[in-house]
């Protein structure tokens, strides 16, 4: 058996930036979760996306190298990129079926616009549990439905943060969000997933589902300007709808290739 595979650099605006996904198109059934969650760990990106398309409905699921998640943005944005590019989808927007519920994809012009629940946030104390994570303590910390989000006082303290990897690991969330105001964005974030078998995400887009309504409130504005400060690097435009946030990016193709899975079913 032989799969297309498709590898994408989602909120890019040119290879070898952004965050790297894979995308395999499936039939009309899913492979065992056992070969699929194999094909991601071969990959070893931080997200391997699958999509069947059954009574034309388009259905998608999201694996780490370690685990199958319920979100992702970066590798949603990446599977719209190709079947928009590669995969001879005719229309501008395509609704996906996930565990998340339904998933809206659409094309504006050269950008790929993602359309997501919203995240619910509550504000929750500074506890060693989280402060320890990190070697500079932020000014808030909010919890999610997945993650948590640590908010610091200024982009430099993001972008030159020392933090602890075990401590992260043991957090009770799937990782850990820290943002603070940008000085030529709006705001700047990072992410991390020990748990999810990911040190440091590049740019996660599903993130921005928590970031987005939190400095909407803040910023007073519901259009913004994001930057993840990986060393990868990417660029965001996020858009607060209330219960939906839109996420904006752009995406580049860097491989076409076909998996063999002929000795392994």
């Amino acid at each position: 058996m032989k799969i297309r595979m498709y590898q994408v650099d989602a909120f890019a605006d040119r290879i070898f930036t952004g965050n790297p996904a894979a995308v395999c198109p499936l039939p009309d059934k899913w492979l065992e979760n056992t070969v699929m969650q194999n094909i991601a760990m071969e990959n070893n990106l931080a997200e391997t996306a699958f999509y069947i398309i059954r009574d034309t409905k388009y259905h998608i699921r999201w694996f780490t190298p370690q685990v199958e998640v319920d979100l992702c943005g970066h590798a949603t944005l990446a599977t719209g990129h190709v079947l928009f590019n590669h995969e001879k989808y005719s229309g501008s927007e395509i609704e996906f079926e996930s565990k998340s519920g339904v998933l809206k994809v659409r094309k504006e012009k050269e950008f790929v616009v993602l359309n997501f629940p919203t995240d619910t946030l509550k504000q929750v104390d500074l506890t060693n549990d989280v402060t320890e994570c990190f070697d500079v303590k932020p000014v808030e910390v909010y919890k999610g439905k997945s993650d948590y989000m640590l908010v610091f006082k200024n982009e430099g303290q993001i972008k030159n943060i020392r933090y602890n990897l075990k401590r992260i690991n043991e957090s009770d969330g799937r990782g850990v969000i820290i943002t603070a105001r940008g000085n030529d964005v709006d705001f700047v974030s990072r992410f991390f997933a020990p748990q999810c078998g990911i040190e440091e995400d590049p740019v996660t887009g599903s993130a921005h589902t928590t970031l987005t309504p939190y400095w909407s409130k803040v910023l007073n504005k519901d259009l913004l300007k994001a930057k993840q400060l990986s060393r990868r690097g990417g660029m965001l435009v996020c858009r607060n709808l209330g219960s939906r946030t839109e996420i904006s990016g752009l995406a580049k193709t860097y491989l076409v290739g076909e998996i063999s899975l002929k000795d392994s079913l």
